[in-house]
């Protein structure tokens, strides 16, 4: 029997939508709740713990109480066997205890819902030098951590290899945070704070996000020509975060969330940092367009950094109505050269992929398979 451990954060992603870029800290979950957040980790979970219950007679699942295991081991026809605690507390601190209990146990994987919150938390508990093999499963807000699955499905397709094959290659990657306060003050300022063991298996892990300074000046400004040029009267467009979307708000001459959601409409701010919510009432009964560019190292486009763009949201505009904007070298860096989704919604994610056009210069463009 395999022993198997499972740590959900069930905070974890609340502060996407409603447009507060993370939820670490108590105070910042109460502000999401208050907003209307809900939590999703435990809906993202259940998609890769969905694949696992197949393999429910042949391993021991080791979880923590409550919305932070249990309720959905139990769901999917688990009989885990609970940790002494942490009950239905959700702080980093009950993580770092269970993540150290499930060490002392001598679990074969460890998996873990949250973003690079909880990454961090599982490090802590862990330390650099720990063998045991985890799989984040993406569920927060910030995930820059290539400790990460590309999606929470993957993330069960890789554990159900990992335990049905022996030998499966292991790599350390790289657990990273960034400061939220600097975050949501529109300041990016990353931290690799160690390496955790994954397995490794196809392209079920995401990579590194990276980040920092563009390629030429002139390169982002032709992008953003080409899109306001092909601006059209009387759409509201969905203007997402990002370096190289940057130009294009500052060539209209408006206020730019660089790491939030602006809405525009016939060359008006209708919105800045906007959340989910104040999105879907300002495109009600509207015509509308959705800028979004490529997280470099990843390839990303909707589901990292960006959950204010909802499926939802991006259901009522449609693939034909998003425009991708991205340097050639950012392209060209990402692992064969393909985009990626994860958006929460299987339906969603299936309904972008295919091929999409990637604006890469004044009349350029690149066309880039969509996997998700």
């Amino acid at each position: 029997m395999k022993k198997v451990g499972l740590i959900i954060n069930p905070v974890a992603g609340m502060g996407g939508k409603v447009g507060l870029k993370g939820t670490d800290g108590p105070e910042i979950v109460e502000k999401a709740r208050s907003m209307g957040a809900r939590p999703e980790a435990a809906e993202k979970a259940g998609h890769a713990l969905q694949l696992l219950s197949d393999l429910k007679d042949l391993i021991e699942l080791y979880t923590c109480p409550g919305e932070m295991g249990e309720n959905l081991s139990l769901r999917y026809g688990f009989e885990p066997k609970l940790l002494n605690g942490p009950g239905e507390s959700t702080t980093a601190e009950d993580t770092e205890m269970a993540a150290k209990e499930m060490a002392n146990i001598g679990v074969d994987l460890l998996l873990f819902a949250g973003g690079d919150g909880t990454a961090r938390n599982i490090f802590n508990a862990l330390g650099d030098d720990s063998s045991i093999p985890v799989i984040g499963i993406p569920a927060g807000v910030k995930i820059h951590s290539a400790v990460y699955a590309t999606n929470p499905r993957s993330a069960g397709e890789l554990a159900v290899q990992f335990l049905k094959e022996a030998g499966l290659p292991l790599r350390r990657s790289e657990v990273m945070d960034i400061d939220e306060v600097a975050f949501r003050e529109g300041r990016l300022s990353a931290r690799l704070y160690g390496y955790l063991q994954v397995p490794c298996l196809g392209d079920l892990m995401q990579h590194l996000k990276i980040g920092g300074a563009e390629t030429e000046e002139s390169v982002l400004d032709a992008i953003a020509e080409n899109v306001i040029e092909k601006m059209e009267e009387d759409k509201v467009y969905i203007i997402g975060p990002g370096s190289t979307i940057e130009p294009i708000m500052n060539k209209l001459g408006l206020d730019n969330t660089l790491l939030g959601v602006d809405v525009v409409k016939n060359g008006r701010l209708l919105a800045s940092d906007a959340n989910e919510k104040r999105i879907l009432d300002l495109i009600q009964g509207e015509k509308v367009k959705i800028v979004v560019t490529v997280i470099g190292g990843q390839g990303y486009i909707f589901g990292r950094g960006n959950q204010q763009i909802s499926a939802d949201v991006i259901k009522r505009a449609g693939k034909d109505n998003i425009i991708v904007v991205a340097t050639r070298e950012k392209i060209y860096s990402l692992e064969y050269e393909r985009l990626l989704v994860d958006t929460g919604v299987e339906e969603v994610n299936k309904s972008l992929c295919g091929f999409m056009r990637v604006i890469t210069g004044y009349n350029e463009m690149l066309l880039c398979r969509v996997t998700c």
